[in-house]
């Protein structure tokens, strides 16, 4: 057990040192204020990795001093395109925006490319979140046990209570080979992906300009809600709340008897909607496709459980 949180330690480490190393910048002007696109309603980005073909976009970047014409071409970015931007931007980001990119020219519509790369990242990550999956039903069937331990023990403060309670709770996990710790680990790999997704979206033109079904996908749903488009943006943050709750609600491990456990995949949902708010609709594009694909997962995972205790 001690073995894996040092390893998730170090792998914590290693991924807030590449975080430093890149970021995506707000355009601005010559007040220092973040330069909009009036049109869409969007912030744009001064570090893009692409030149934008909008004819609005392209007069914005060039009157606050951004030089077009060192940028390659979108259907020309390459991985390697543009200057060294230290290992995150190197490893993650341009990597994510060429193939979104080259995805999104084959199938002629970049929300449809964010879609594919999405659940093409969660195939990957299949055996990982599979064993997170199977983890979560494990405590869950354990879960009469550790509550009657907590029970056992819940006026007793003492440290000899304290470690008695810890040496059975251990015990449980190991009757059920549960290991607590390996529950957390696809959170800690999710997040750098979403964080990745966030900047190839914000720093690729030929993405952020695109639309899909009535949602430009550089432009947030807050400001979205604002347009003609509003029934569009309402409908993605409808699909975004309801994946997130059931997501939420099948990966619970806790006491579900607890009322505030039960109110956990409402109070998540509600703090993913407030974010989702402030986020391009690509980004939220990515956030419903890998919530239906943790759904699947579960449901599947669940599934195989039952038929697997009958046989």
């Amino acid at each position: 057990m001690k073995k894996n949180a040092k390893k998730i330690k170090i792998v914590i480490i290693l991924m807030l040192l590449l975080l430093t190393t890149g970021c995506t910048k707000t355009l601005t002007n010559e007040n220092k204020q973040a330069v909009k696109n009036e049109r869409t309603g969007q912030t744009l980005t001064e570090n893009i990795l692409c030149k934008p073909t909008n004819k609005e976009t392209i007069k914005l970047y060039e009157k606050n001093g951004v030089e077009l014409n060192k940028i390659p071409e979108c259907k020309n970015f390459k991985v390697n395109s543009g200057k060294y931007e230290g290992l995150w931007t190197g490893l993650f980001v341009k990597p994510l925006a060429f193939l979104l990119i080259w995805l999104g020219n084959l199938v002629k519509n970049n929300a449809i490319s964010i879609i594919v790369v999405s659940l093409a990242i969660r195939l990957i990550a299949f055996p990982l979140t599979k064993k997170t999956a199977m983890q979560s039903e494990l405590i869950k069937k354990a879960q009469p046990e550790l509550t009657r331990i907590q029970k056992k023990y819940e006026n007793k403060q003492d440290q000899e209570s304290l470690i008695k309670q810890n040496q059975e709770i251990m015990m449980v996990y190991q009757k059920y080979k549960i290991n607590p710790i390996s529950g957390c680990l696809f959170a800690f790999i999710q997040l750098p992906i979403f964080i990745a997704f966030f900047e190839a979206i914000q720093r690729t033109p030929v993405i952020f300009e695109d639309k899909f079904l009535g949602l430009q996908l550089g432009t947030t749903p807050i400001v979205g809600l604002g347009t003609a488009s509003l029934f569009s943006y309402i409908i993605l943050m409808i699909i975004i709340a309801a994946t997130t709750y059931l997501s939420f609600k099948f990966n619970s491990t806790g006491n579900m008897e607890d009322p505030a456990m039960k109110m956990m995949p409402t109070m998540m949902s509600v703090m993913i909607i407030v974010t989702a708010l402030f986020m391009p609709s690509g980004l939220g594009i990515y956030w419903a496709t890998s919530n239906l694909f943790t759904i699947v997962q579960n449901i599947l995972v669940k599934r195989s459980k039952e038929l697997n205790g009958k046989a």
